[in-house]
């Protein structure tokens, strides 16, 4: 007789398996994306230099790799000892692979590494909080599907959202006119919302700030902003 295969989606002796999809709301997952965004950017624009945030933030990746790679080997001792980890973090396909968060952190990383700090900064807000409002307006709100996966109305979200990001951060960090400031703030998040309805078989938390963070510099450049 072969072993018994247990439903994942089932309480077991070990805690409860991790179950939500992509089609979930799934707010404490998205809230803490948000959150770690939004703290990475706004410690990268006030208090760290461009060395500094690649030494701490580099070591902070290693430890988020480190991590996940013991909540897949151990999956009954993250169930057992802190069971709101699978309910609030996991979705169901990651209970055997790598987290989402394993891409978040190496394209954060490679942002800063890679692009002037303005443009990572509007990168990784962009990451932070377009993407999310985007996901959780399209699962509430959607109802003009546009691709897979995707909506008109959540699309509509990420252009809001990233246009906000863009206009804030040129405009705190350039000086320039506001006409200058619009105008590539505009043409940024338009390419974005664009890049962000593509159906892509890499993990948006990989492409999406790379993708803002060099189309953010080359935007700059066009209109002569110092990124």
């Amino acid at each position: 007789m072969g072993p018994v295969l247990r439903d994942a989606s089932r309480p077991s002796r070990e805690g409860v398996a991790p179950s939500a999809t992509r089609s979930d709301l799934h707010l404490g997952r998205r809230l803490f994306h948000l959150l770690n965004g939004v703290a990475t950017a706004t410690a990268y624009a006030l208090f760290f230099t461009h060395e500094q945030v690649i030494h701490i933030f580099g070591t902070i990746a290693c430890l988020v790799y480190i991590v996940d790679r013991i909540r897949i080997a151990y999956p009954e001792m993250v169930a057992r000892r802190a069971p709101w980890v699978n309910r609030v973090l996991v979705r169901a396909e990651e209970q055997v692979r790598e987290s989402a968060m394993i891409p978040y952190v190496i394209a954060v990383l490679l942002t800063i590494l890679t692009v002037p700090k303005l443009a990572a900064l509007v990168a990784i807000y962009t990451l932070a909080i377009a993407d999310p409002l985007a996901a959780v307006v399209g699962i509430q709100y959607g109802r003009t599907r546009v691709a897979q996966n995707r909506t008109l109305e959540g699309s509509l979200a990420f252009f809001a959202a990233t246009l906000v990001i863009a206009a804030n951060v040129l405009g705190c960090g350039t000086g320039a006119s506001g006409v200058a400031i619009a105008g590539a703030s505009l043409t940024i998040a338009l390419v974005a919302a664009v890049w962000e309805v593509l159906p892509l078989r890499i993990d948006d938390n990989l492409t999406i700030p790379l993708f803002v963070g060099f189309a953010t510099w080359i935007v700059a450049a066009l209109v002569g902003l110092p990124v």
